[in-house]
């Protein structure tokens, strides 16, 4: 009986944390919706700068900006993103192994004595890159910067690193970060923040070259370009901090529906064994009664 009794125990446990994994989901669902909120909120404002942009670039001007301006890569920079909180699954694992491959194809392209500073965002993420410093590779944790700050740290971290840009300590800056693209579907992905490239922002000029005649631009197209690159990158960042966010708690629903799952399946796992001892022991009691009755 001390068999049923432990199995009783760990019935109870299981089913506890079977609520327990269904309430983080519920909290996590909550969240991710959120920040799909968040995304959406953000989205007219990168809206029209990008519209902006696409109509200085279709004025066919020379632009000229420090933002923009390529040089000798000798120092690069990559932030890479991650989680505060545990829980979330291969979350992580996967932004990590992404990490190593831009590591890699920066070392390839640039030479192998390149230096590298790694700018980690979320604790988790701070402890997994500690161990890669080394020869030619430093890590950097900038303090209030973490995977849950809001949008006036993130565009203080902005101008931080745009500094650093502009004033030669980093020849090139870029991100690692889980793309958000739905609630089942995330991927790693890697992109340059400084210098900005051209690609990035004249794919924003297709199809309104037409349009510009209606256009007027005063002080002057560079003059403009040069005050909207800076939110044009701002604004970069705030959506990879969101969508970082999103896909954080997405990968927590994920985790948590598969811990329910093996919950579940766990708790009838134990409840067929609990019936079987039950019954092995009510069978046990009737042979020993119907044996004492034969001896009398």
């Amino acid at each position: 009986m001390a068999t049923l009794k432990a199995l009783r125990i760990r019935i109870g446990s299981v089913k506890s944390s079977e609520k327990i994994t269904g309430a983080m989901k519920m909290i996590s669902s909550a969240k991710v919706h959120k920040f799909e909120l968040e995304l959406k909120k953000l989205v007219p404002f990168r809206s029209q700068v990008k519209s902006i942009m696409a109509h200085l670039l279709a004025t066919d001007t020379d632009f000229r900006s420090p933002l923009i301006a390529e040089r000798e890569v000798k120092r690069v920079g990559v932030v890479v993103f991650g989680s505060d909180d545990g829980l979330c699954g291969a979350y992580n694992i996967n932004i990590f192994k992404r990490l190593l491959i831009e590591l890699s194809s920066i070392r390839e392209k640039y030479g192998r004595d390149v230096d590298v500073t790694v700018f980690p965002v979320g604790k988790k993420m701070a402890k997994a890159v500690r161990k890669l410093a080394g020869q030619n590779l430093k890590v950097e944790i900038i303090p209030d910067i973490d995977s849950k700050m809001v949008g006036k740290t993130v565009n203080e971290f902005g101008h931080n690193l745009r500094s650093r840009f502009l004033s030669g300590e980093l020849d090139l800056i870029s991100a690692v970060y889980m793309n958000f693209l739905s609630r089942s579907r995330q991927n790693p992905t890697a992109e340059q923040l400084f210098p900005v490239s051209r690609e990035a922002i004249e794919g924003e000029a297709k199809g309104v070259a037409d349009e510009n005649k209606l256009y007027l631009f005063e002080p002057d197209p560079n003059t403009i370009f040069n005050e909207v690159l800076p939110m044009f990158v701002l604004s970069t960042l705030q959506e990879i901090t969101i969508e970082n966010r999103a896909s954080e708690q997405a990968a927590r629903v994920m985790a948590m529906q598969s811990a329910n799952d093996n919950a579940k399946k766990l708790l009838e796992s134990l409840q067929i064994e609990f019936n079987k001892l039950r019954q092995e022991g009510i069978t046990t009691e009737l042979l020993d009664i119907l044996g004492g009755q034969t001896e009398k």
